[in-house]
């Protein structure tokens, strides 16, 4: 593999062993006889965030490989082509630029923060509620924010934070546009890009860009969903807090996942779970509902539409276990992956048991994306007909529609 730079060299022979970043951490201390190697120098490292050159030896010991082909790697000077970048694939644009005369009242940080405020106050009603429910006060705040943005005069600090609000707003939005099957979500998304981009906050803009390209990928637009959420990862950077880059490996593996890329998918949800390891407690208010149980719904996600019951059945059973009852988009959805990896478990009945709670469950919403999926459990269940469990939630579904 010639000219294959260290980081990727690192990770290739350390998944070739089967071994954890942790695992390979204990072998080098183990090893060396000094425990002064973590996992997180290993996760560094194979970010290209720090080079191992004292441990060079050592890594080619415990690794089985050949010390000169470590050093060579070091000084790569060529590697695989990179991704399209976030700008390339969605070039900045003008949405909110200022106009020319500003007539209106000067405000404060104490607007920016009150704006912030209704983002996260709409972010919290779309755990409970759905996009046909939050649309119109999505969008009307959002439409307020742009006014005060636009017309009010305020000074440089301000207009950043106004602009990280707007930013805020567009991601909410376009969220619940998508949510509902309102053809704004993806213009909305670009305008809150172009607000966050202004306020040079990279993770915000990591965050717009990552939710369009879920929208993409779940919309048949796959290519495009790989490439704008791998741009995603690498517009927000390594520096990200933790919570906020383990969100965007998540969409990542989503859209690797709906383009058949397993090896890649699987890849993602572990920088995923590495990155929320890492985690400190300096994420913004929007990732705060990121935690290690929304990443086993991914896994599980990510399992069932790979084939993979096993493993994606007792995910989700633990997790739906203690979910909140109040969210009832998120069950149905979530539910939904559940019954359909049952069924290709080859366990109808159960897929019958849980299709059923699907459907009631969806039919309680105002959402496309659990309407989708109710479509998409019944579809599944199909090839079990003749069972009486499976028949009976079909009927009842024809009879209600």
């Amino acid at each position: 593999m010639t000219g294959e730079p260290l980081p990727a060299m690192l990770r290739r022979f350390r998944e070739s062993r089967g071994w954890s970043q942790a695992r390979l951490a204990e072998a080098l201390c183990s090893a060396a006889e000094r425990p002064t190697v973590t996992r997180h120098d290993v996760s560094r490292w194979e970010r290209g965030k720090r080079v191992p050159r004292v441990w060079l030896p050592v890594l080619a010991e415990v690794l089985g490989a050949p010390r000169g082909t470590l050093e060579r790697a070091t000084v790569a000077d060529s590697g695989p082509e990179p991704p399209e970048t976030l700008a390339a694939l969605l070039p900045p644009g003008d949405a909110v630029a200022p106009l020319r005369s500003r007539t209106g009242r000067r405000v404060g940080q104490t607007t920016a923060d009150d704006l912030a405020a209704r983002a996260h106050g709409l972010r919290l009603a779309d755990d409970v509620l759905a996009g046909g429910d939050v649309i119109v006060p999505a969008f009307r705040e959002l439409d307020a924010a742009l006014r005060v943005l636009r017309e009010s005069a305020h000074s440089h600090a301000v207009r950043r934070e106004l602009l990280r609000a707007v930013g805020e707003l567009a991601q909410v939005a376009g969220w619940v546009a998508s949510d509902a099957a309102d053809a704004r979500a993806e213009p909305t998304y670009r305008l809150g890009l172009d607000a966050a981009r202004e306020a040079e906050d990279a993770p915000l803009a990591a965050q717009l860009a990552g939710s369009l390209a879920y929208h993409r990928s779940n919309n048949g637009r796959v290519a495009d969903g790989v490439a704008l959420s791998v741009a995603a990862v690498a517009e927000a950077g390594p520096e990200a807090p933790g919570k906020t880059r383990a969100l965007f490996h998540d969409r990542a593996a989503w859209a690797h996942t709906q383009a058949g890329d397993a090896q890649a998918a699987v890849r993602a949800l572990a920088e995923a779970h590495e990155a929320l390891s890492e985690a400190d407690g300096d994420a913004p208010d929007w990732a705060y509902w990121v935690d290690e149980s929304e990443l086993e719904v991914m896994d599980a996600r990510v399992y069932t539409e790979l084939r993979r019951p096993l493993r994606a059945v007792p995910l989700l059973s633990r997790v739906l276990r203690d979910y909140p009852a109040t969210s009832t988009r998120e069950r149905a959805l979530y539910e939904s992956w559940l019954a359909v990896a049952y069924a290709d478990a080859n366990e109808p009945e159960q897929a019958a048991e849980v299709a059923a709670r699907v459907v009631a469950l969806a039919g309680d919403v105002a959402s496309a994306r659990a309407s989708d999926r109710v479509r998409a459990v019944l579809s599944r269940l199909s090839d079990f007909r003749d069972v009486p469990e499976v028949r009976a939630v079909l009927d009842a579904s024809r009879s209600r529609a």
